[in-house]
């Protein structure tokens, strides 16, 4: 795990461009359809906007990716501004000019969510791998929506979230925990593996506990994240501030400074 501490939420932003940029037009190199996977929530929107500023400015391509979503909470209609179909579209998808067909996501709505879960993991074995997978965490640990206790090898599956989950999304929903759903549809931890490099961006205090559990705890269900310690390829971007309990912070630090010029993320 390549562990990146910056000093603001923006420089994350950029790193993390640069790590998702670097893995999509690698794989797009090899030829064929490239699968990039999709986190929504606040932690990698200022890396989504870099993109967009690449995408408009550079004329950064994404010609031959089809985008696959980590999540969706169930019970929400279709078109629901906070279903994460829609979230997507709007921060990301739609300016990058990718066609709604090849952007893909667990049907919430679907009258029997358990099969749709088996149904998007069948999407997405049959669509991959994953080029590179966006990630946020939980400020319990949580990874994509499985919150703790959740086995290490899950696949796709509905998950309930925790009232601390529904608590921090509340924001979305005018700070309404009762319209926050109660459960969810997420890739498990062993898809999310499958992918071929994982990019994980944090910021704030918040986030601290969790990214010293997840880095340098033990592997543990109690804290899915620390899965991550098992992949052959993670880029883990964090400020100072959602760095503040990591006890090799220096050692990252000097890691960082003396990167191999061509090694890239």
């Amino acid at each position: 795990m390549e562990v990146v501490l910056l000093p603001t939420p923006e420089d994350c932003g950029r790193v993390v461009a640069d790590a998702v940029a670097g893995s999509v037009l690698a794989a797009l190199g090899r030829g064929g359809s490239v699968v990039l996977g999709l986190a929504t929530g606040s932690s990698p929107l200022l890396a989504y906007r870099e993109l967009l500023r690449r995408h408009r400015e550079e004329g950064l391509s994404f010609d031959g990716v089809q985008a696959f979503l980590l999540d969706e909470y169930v019970g929400l209609p279709a078109g629901h501004p906070e279903s994460y179909r829609e979230v997507i579209r709007r921060e990301l998808t739609d300016e990058l000019g990718l066609d709604p067909a090849v952007v893909h996501g667990p049907d919430g709505a679907a009258a029997d969510p358990l099969q749709a879960a088996h149904d998007y993991e069948d999407r997405l074995l049959a669509a991959g791998p994953v080029a590179v997978q966006v990630l946020g965490i939980g400020a319990n640990g949580h990874l994509g929506f499985n919150e703790p206790g959740s086995s290490l090898a899950s696949r796709t599956r509905v998950k309930t979230l925790t009232e601390e989950t529904r608590i921090d999304n509340a924001r979305f929903f005018g700070d309404d925990v009762t319209a926050v759903p109660r459960h969810v549809i997420t890739q498990g931890l062993g898809t999310i593996l499958g992918a071929e490099h994982l990019v994980l961006v944090a910021t704030g205090e918040a986030k601290a506990a969790a990214i010293a559990a997840a880095v340098e705890g033990p592997l543990t269900a109690s804290c899915p994240a620390s899965v991550l310690q098992l992949h052959r390829h993670v880029t883990l971007v964090v400020d100072e501030a959602a760095g503040a309990q990591l006890a090799r912070a220096d050692y990252y630090r000097y890691v960082l400074s003396h990167k191999l010029t061509d090694q890239g993320w």
